[in-house]
This record gives structure tokens, sequence and C-alpha cells, in this order.
């Protein structure tokens, strides 16, 4: 059994093992992102199994590959793998479902807190010399903002949703949720709305949805305008959940206060993404799952799914 691992170097730069996966068959592994897809081809033309992140996934990849047999992911998300393509070719497609739950949810909060708090921006000040120069400009453009009492609404409230409510919910805030779904444990944590009263009622709206035809710029332009203004948005699950202009445009007229962001609707970002302009909009390049704990976990969820797979019960298949 041929297994390729397409490009090692964000899972794995150097701080973890590939000797698990060694066990399962004859590994080769490339580092670095192929040049195109013709590179993509190449790497993967002869193997039986392809470990991948989704970049490393187009839509041709599958019909240029007639060995293969599975695709297993370091990742959550598949929307960019051509499951229609899979299926025909009976190719398992196996993901991470959830390995991030700690990281993502940490990061997320992680985002608010900068937002809320300014460290950055007053430690910066303090290394200026300016410890005593609270101005009213200064402390004006750059206020702190308790959460205690506000409203946070979480759209996606699956694992990682769930999660994010109990961090803010342990912060004194009270939890709503939009969800496809409903289950006890949620009821737990918060109360579930619809996403029109979501949009109403928060003071801090998390995005922990999965991206999908009806979810895709679930925040546009016509939500924005049924939020409170002044309202704070988070969104590292998604980028495509949110509309880009409409976000960037409610962040410059300050009807959003501001948005912490780590994946935005298309990655990497483009130079002329209007939120790179926008003011207080924290943009970082999607890493709330790079802690080693949480890599480790892929590597480790990666191999089961693979032993699932050889033993002809396959785990976590999308392409069902």
């Amino acid at each position: 059994m041929k297994i390729v691992i397409m490009d090692d170097t964000i899972v794995n730069p150097g701080d973890l093992s590939w000797k698990q996966i060694e066990k399962l068959g004859q590994l080769t592994v490339y580092s670095g992102q192929a040049a195109g897809m013709d590179e993509l081809i190449r790497r993967a033309s002869d193997a039986d199994i392809i470990l991948a992140d989704l970049p490393e996934v187009p839509h041709g990849l599958i019909e240029a590959c007639p060995k293969l047999k599975g695709i297993f992911l370091f990742a959550t998300g598949y929307d960019s793998v051509d499951l229609e393509a899979a299926k025909k070719r009976n190719i398992v497609v196996c993901n991470v479902p959830s390995y991030g739950t700690a990281a993502v949810s940490q990061y997320a909060i992680s985002l608010l807190l900068a937002i809320c708090s300014n460290i950055d921006f007053y430690s910066e000040k303090v290394h200026e010399g300016l410890w005593l120069n609270r101005s009213k400009e200064i402390v004006g453009e750059h206020r702190l903002i308790e959460l205690e009492g506000k409203t946070m609404g979480i759209i996606g409230f699956g694992k990682i949703g769930q999660r994010v409510g109990l961090i803010a919910k342990a912060m004194g805030m009270n939890i709503i949720a939009y969800n496809r779904s409903q289950n006890d444990a949620g009821r737990a944590i918060g109360e579930y709305v619809t996403l029109d009263e979501l949009l109403e009622r928060s003071d801090v709206i998390s995005l922990h949805a999965p991206l999908n035809e009806q979810s895709r710029h679930i925040i546009n332009a016509a939500a924005i305008e049924k939020m409170k203004d002044g309202v704070i948005v988070i969104n590292n699950g998604r980028g495509g959940l949110i509309d880009s202009k409409a976000l960037a445009d409610a962040l410059i007229s300050r009807k959003v206060y501001a948005a912490g962001l780590d994946v935005v609707d298309g990655e990497p970002i483009a130079s002329d993404d209007p939120l790179l302009s926008a003011p207080h909009c924290i943009i970082t390049p999607h890493i709330s799952w790079l802690p080693r704990e949480a890599r480790q976990k892929i590597v480790d969820c990666c191999e089961e799914n693979i032993k699932a797979f050889l033993e002809g019960k396959p785990v976590n298949n999308v392409a069902v």
C-alpha cells in the first residue's frame, strides 16, 4: 500500500513523527507546497492513499490518479474536495472531525479578548514610555470592554461552538445559539434561537458553522443590518461564512465595532481584500488549529482512519 503525504510542512514542521503512519504502508513524504496541478499529480500519481490538507486536493486530481483509493484529510472541513468524483471511483474521503475543539475554541475567545482588552496596544504604549499618558484620545480609540452580562450569539453550535459557549458563559456572558439541530448539551449551555433573533440580540457573534450552500455568506449586508450597532464579530470557522465587503463596509461605518478573524473568504487573503484596510479588524492566517497538541491529534486520527480503511470498515468517511 503506497501512502503519500502531499505536504508535511504545516501539520508537522519537524516537531512530530510520522512513524505511526510509516507502519501502515510504504510512505513517501513531500515537504513544501506544490508549484501547481502538474506537481500535485506527480506527487499523487502512484499513490493508493494520500494524506493532504484542502488546498492539496483540487478538482481534477482524483481523475488524474487512477490508483487512488483513499483521501485522508488533515482537517475537519472537506468543502473543496470533489466528493462526487470520489463516490464514482469508490474512493474513501476521511476527515478529522474533532481534533480542534480545545484549540479552536481557545483561539476564538483569544480573538474576542484581543478586541475587548487591547493588551497589545497598551503594552506597546508602556514600552514607548507612555505609562502616565492616559489621554482621552488613547482611551477612546482603544477602550476596554467588560464582557460579563453581554450576550454572545453562536452560529454553529456543535462541539466547538458549545465549547466556546462554555468559556464565554464562565466569563458571565449570556449564550444564545443558532444551529440546524438541537441537543441537551447545547440547552445546558445556552438558548436556541432563530437566526434573526440571534442577529438582533447579540453583542458578540461567533461563527462555528460548516460551510455549505446554506451557510455561505450567512453574514452579509442584510444580516448585518439586523445586528445591534457596535456588535463584535468573531470568525475562526470558515471564511466563506462572511461576505468580506459587507463586513468591511460595516466596520467603516462602525455598525460593527470590531472583527476578529482567523479565516477569510479566499485564502491566502488577496492583497485587495477590503478587510485589510478596514478599521478595528484583526486578521490572523488561519492558525487556530496550530498548537502541537492539536496537530498530534490530527496525526493520531489519520492513523486510526487509515487502519479502519485497511480493515474494510472506514470511519469518518464523508464521501458517502
